[in-house]
């Protein structure tokens, strides 16, 4: 492992926080990055550990040790997925329903990951072995588009611009009841539920979370909305639509006792764009609902016609 030494000496640095200096010492490192190795308990101030919010001081020392890039150990798989978009940088790839998006405990196989070690020759290793070219993820039973980065360049460059709320991600979500607005915006922080460790909430001392939402469709009991994430965390839309007392048809884990049975929430990551990390240009793609939601549609047009 690399390690480097770093001490503060400019007045300009001194009073900032400490994930934002060190990118300022190394190009190569992002505000993200920075952070996942500060919770790693790679980065010391003065000898000790110190968290992300840490504001370094004049003639504060500081000592990274640059996080081991493991070769990745996952067997490729031919899960014939759906590249929208691949150039030698990054990719826009599809995501069905029911597929998990890296290996973990109980899922080492028919993983998303699984699928790009066989479809694409590079994939970024800033997340590790595991997790190679994934920038970010949407639930196992949400489906949808996901950026890949196949460098390192081309993933500090995606996971900076998640972190500046400059990335397109829109959703289309069935919701239970009749919402009466046509749009909105839920400004809620979430984090982890105080009595089920498994699941989220919105919580006082939560991440800052913000989703805004258009009215698409209304149908008697339920209604189709598109939101669209400034922020992106774990179950946010289904947290979100949840704390406004209209939670996702299908969502188990959040919604009412008497829901849909289709094997998940009602939720598609059908839009995608972002800044193409190296040429600058601005890259979109949209995905069409799965089969199995226009089916709903279909069938809830049929009831009230």
């Amino acid at each position: 492992m690399d390690r480097h030494e770093f001490v503060i000496d400019s007045p300009a640095s001194a009073g900032q926080r400490i994930d934002k200096v060190l990118p300022e010492f190394n190009a190569d490192w992002s505000r993200t990055q920075m952070q996942d190795w500060i919770k790693d308990g790679l980065i010391s101030v003065n000898g000790k550990e110190v968290k992300s919010n840490y504001k370094v001081k004049m003639n504060d020392t500081i000592e990274v040790t640059e996080k081991e890039v493991v070769e990745a150990d996952i067997q490729p798989e031919n899960l014939d997925l759906d590249i929208y978009y691949e150039d030698d940088d990054v990719a826009i790839v599809y995501k069905p329903k029911g597929m998990v998006v890296h290996p973990s405990a109980g899922h080492y196989t028919g993983t998303l990951v699984n699928g790009l070690m066989y479809q694409m020759k590079n994939l970024s290793g800033i997340n590790g072995e595991v997790r190679p070219g994934i920038v970010h993820r949407i639930d196992k039973d949400t489906s949808g588009l996901l950026m890949v980065a196949k460098n390192d360049i081309a993933h500090r460059g995606l996971v900076d611009q998640l972190v500046d709320k400059s990335v397109t991600r829109k959703y289309t979500a069935l919701v239970h009841g009749n919402i009466p607005h046509d749009y909105g915006t839920v400004d809620a922080p979430i984090g982890r539920n105080k009595n089920d460790r498994q699941a989220m909430d919105v919580v006082d001392d939560g991440k800052e979370a913000v989703t805004h939402f258009n009215v698409k469709k209304h149908f008697k009991n339920y209604t189709l909305v598109e939101c669209q994430l400034e922020t992106g965390r774990t179950h946010q839309i289904r947290v979100h639509m949840k704390y406004i007392g209209f939670p996702l048809v299908g969502d188990t884990k959040y919604g009412p006792r008497k829901t849909m049975d289709i094997g998940g929430q009602a939720l598609h990551a059908g839009v995608i764009g972002f800044e193409h990390p190296i040429t600058k240009e601005y890259i979109e793609q949209e995905a069409p609902l799965p089969q199995y939601f226009n089916e709903i549609l279909t069938e809830l047009e049929e009831v009230e016609s």
